[in-house]
């Protein structure tokens, strides 16, 4: 089992960045595929960005490609999102989650993904 904590949310202005962080805790991290969802007011969640175990390959949202990266360091056992060009649609509690399993298979579906963490609210102004 693996426990995660998001940080690094908060108020920005729309153009402007901020680098979303996720901390695991438990089992190694390193045989965990890695992804983060958003959650904006009275939608569903949804899909952002995914990173395989060994980050050599990702998979973005249309709607975030090329204005956000995700990587990872698993000697920190910590996942990063790094948001640029941030838009007043960008506003919503972000999410990272773990899912069992290694290989170059990215995970795009809130089901598969195992564990989830708390939480953190990015809001952008316009």
């Amino acid at each position: 089992q693996v426990h995660l904590v998001e940080s690094g949310g908060g108020l920005v202005q729309a153009g402007g960045s901020l680098r979303l962080s996720c901390a695991a805790f438990g089992r190694t991290f390193s045989s965990y595929a890695m992804g983060w969802f958003r959650q904006a007011p009275g939608k569903e969640r949804e899909f952002v960005a995914a990173i395989t175990w060994d980050g050599i390959s990702t998979y973005y949202a249309d709607s975030v490609k090329g204005r956000f990266t995700v990587s990872r360091d698993n000697a920190k056992n910590t996942m990063y999102l790094r948001m640029n060009s941030l838009k007043p649609a960008d506003t919503a509690d972000y999410y990272c989650a773990a899912a069992h399993g290694g290989g170059s298979y990215l995970r795009t579906t809130r089901s598969e993904y195992d564990y989830w963490g708390q939480g953190t609210q990015v809001t952008v102004s316009s």
